[in-house]
C-alpha cells in the first residue's frame, strides 16, 4: 500500500522548481567566480615571473586551457634571468685541528 502511496503523488510543483533554481544560478555563477579567481591570480603571477605575458592566465577560462598554460610554463625558455646560487665554498686545507672537550668538574 505505501508503494502505491508513493507512485500516485505529485511530484514539485513547477513554481518551487523555478524557486530554487532562481536561488541555486547566482550561487553557483559566484562558486565558479570565486574558484576561477583561485586558478587565474597565481598563474598572472607566475606568467609575469617567468617573463610571459599575464594576460596568459586567461586561458584557465576555457577548458582544458590550464592544461595549454602548465605545458607553456613548462617547455618554454623563460626570459628572466636565473639568480645566482650560493656555492658553498670548501675549507683551504690546513693542519688538522685537536677536538676540542668540554671541561670536566
Amino acid at each position: 500500500m505505501f508503494n502505491l502511496a508513493l507512485i500516485l503523488q505529485d511530484g514539485p510543483s513547477q513554481e518551487a522548481v523555478r524557486n530554487i533554481l532562481m536561488t541555486m544560478i547566482p550561487i553557483i555563477l559566484g562558486a565558479m567566480i570565486v574558484g576561477l579567481a583561485i586558478l587565474i591570480i597565481p598563474f598572472w603571477f607566475i606568467s609575469k615571473k617567468a617573463g610571459f605575458s599575464p594576460w596568459l592566465s586567461f586561458l584557465n577560462v576555457i577548458p582544458f586551457g590550464h592544461l595549454i598554460l602548465i605545458y607553456v610554463l613548462a617547455f618554454a625558455e623563460w626570459k628572466v634571468v636565473p639568480a645566482p646560487q650560493a656555492a658553498w665554498q670548501p675549507l683551504p686545507p690546513g693542519p688538522p685541528q685537536p677536538p676540542v672537550f668540554p671541561p670536566q668538574s
